[in-house]
């Protein structure tokens, strides 16, 4: 089968209040490199990536292009598009300028250990499903409290997991959940596959990540992802 047009999205727009830093966290230093360097990367050098869309913070665009697209040669980078007020906002932004055909894959650029081992085995399940979210299985018992922090519910471990990027969907399918989204308005919107499920009543297929995958949101996970880097040997 001929393989379908793919188009990633990477999401930079964020601002990270959590780093409790001025500079946004996807451009902190990690291994020598800016967070974001990573996740382009490593669809830049996917065989199964054909585009990729950058989603800049506003008034960032030219900083991107210079700093990332220029400086490392990211030659799929086709479109830097300025984020919104949302993360939903800067997904949206970024769907109005992919093409209509193929799949697209949803990344945070503060999640820079994305490989391709994750990215061929979401592209084989969404090829059969249409929509699928990269995730791992807790490790952890997790507990449901009520508005008073006293345990309401303690759900079954094996059928919970942490979602992860990329999400991966059919362009059309995604697109058109996220029209309706826009026009009809869909309450705690945190990732891509809330808006699928929530608009068109579609399953959505949860896909092995990696436990290393992990997304740099305070001072704690930088560390925990150099510990990675000097394991994987990138330091």
């Amino acid at each position: 089968m001929k393989k379908k047009y793919c188009t990633a999205i990477v999401l930079a727009a964020g601002r990270g209040k959590r780093m409790k830093t001025t500079v946004h966290k996807q451009y902190l230093l990690l291994a020598g490199k800016p967070i974001l360097y990573y996740g382009l990367k490593a669809f830049q050098d996917s065989d199964l990536i054909d585009e990729i869309v950058l989603v800049a913070g506003t008034g960032e665009e030219t900083y991107c292009r210079e700093r990332f697209v220029e400086e490392y040669h990211f030659t799929k980078v086709k479109k830097i598009v300025t984020g919104g007020a949302e993360r939903y906002h800067s997904v949206w932004n970024a769907l109005k300028e992919t093409r209509d055909e193929g799949y697209v894959f949803i990344h945070d650029g503060a999640r820079p250990f994305v490989d391709g081992t994750i990215l061929n085995r979401v592209y084989e399940e969404v090829k059969k499903c249409k929509a699928c979210v990269v995730g791992m299985p807790v490790k952890d018992t997790i507990k449901l409290v009520d508005e008073n922090g006293f345990v309401a519910d303690t759900p079954p471990r094996d059928r919970l997991w942490t979602v992860q990027t990329p999400q991966v969907f059919e362009t059309a399918l995604v697109r058109e959940a996220y029209a309706r989204m826009m026009k009809e308005g869909l309450a705690g919107v945190t990732d891509d596959a809330m808006v699928v499920e929530g608009m068109m009543g579609f399953p959505v297929k949860l896909v092995e990540g990696s436990y290393e995958n992990i997304k740099i949101t305070t001072p704690e996970d930088l560390e925990m992802g150099e510990a990675f880097c000097r394991h994987g040997g990138m330091l």
